[in-house]
């Protein structure tokens, strides 16, 4: 459990009766992104107050009445999940910073200049968010944010967002190291092994990253794997 002196309140108003958890900001923020957290990591007491200043606890009447149960774990769940985290102004700061990150990072990898066919740089997805006053909400999550920001973006950038099929053999002295690390780095869509103990697969990825991809493929084949891009997709 987080230290009460690092905890924030998390708030939840409903049917006339106010309820309250004392959290880690950090730790409630993977919860409400629907991350798996252990809600022992995110909570500073196993209770609910009607009001924590004041550590008067929530009675048992007002949970049943909105919660229709007393357990603390599916209560402050719903708490965490449906109410108000009260951040201190730095809190706030960090989690806007880094769920900007996270929405810079997501469009870079996923979308690409269709005038091109190359990934906007993240730098140039920043500069950009500025320039349309983009505001970031640290409760939202990074798929949500993702198209609202798009569209703030479009009359200033050319976006589409975009995933490339690509055929690879790979020869057979590194066959299975491909198999094995493409597994888990990339979407396999058919993958078949030769007689002479080569690999082939068709792979999806988004766009932004297909020279994330192709140095991958260069390093484990020591440059003798052969691509050929098989599909554009939008």
């Amino acid at each position: 459990m987080i230290p009460l002196d690092q905890a924030v309140v998390a708030r939840l108003e409903s049917y006339g009766e106010r309820f309250e958890v004392l959290v880690d900001p950090d730790q409630a923020m993977r919860i409400r992104q629907g991350d798996d957290v252990e809600l022992e990591e995110a909570v500073a007491a196993d209770y609910v107050f009607s009001n924590a200043a004041h550590a008067e606890r929530a009675s048992d009447e007002a949970l049943l009445k909105v919660f229709k149960t007393t357990e603390f774990e599916p209560v402050a769940l719903r708490i965490i999940q449906k109410g108000e985290i009260h951040l201190t102004s730095e809190q706030r700061r960090h989690l806007i910073a880094e769920k900007r990150n996270r929405v810079v990072t997501f469009i870079s990898r996923n979308a690409v200049n269709p005038q091109s066919g190359f990934p906007h740089p993240p730098q140039r997805i920043e500069l950009a968010m500025e320039e349309a006053r983009v505001n970031i909400d640290p409760f939202k999550s990074v798929e949500e944010q993702v198209k609202e920001v798009v569209k703030a973006l479009r009359p200033l950038l050319p976006i589409r967002f975009e995933e490339v099929r690509i055929a690879v053999k790979i020869p057979a002295d590194y066959a299975a190291k491909a198999y094995g690390e493409l597994q888990t780095a990339v979407t396999l869509e058919q993958n078949e092994w030769q007689k002479d103990g080569s690999w082939i697969a068709v792979v999806r990825i988004p766009a932004g990253i297909q020279e994330e991809f192709y140095d991958l493929i260069n390093k484990i084949s020591k440059g003798n794997a052969e691509t050929r891009i098989v599909e554009r997709k939008s």
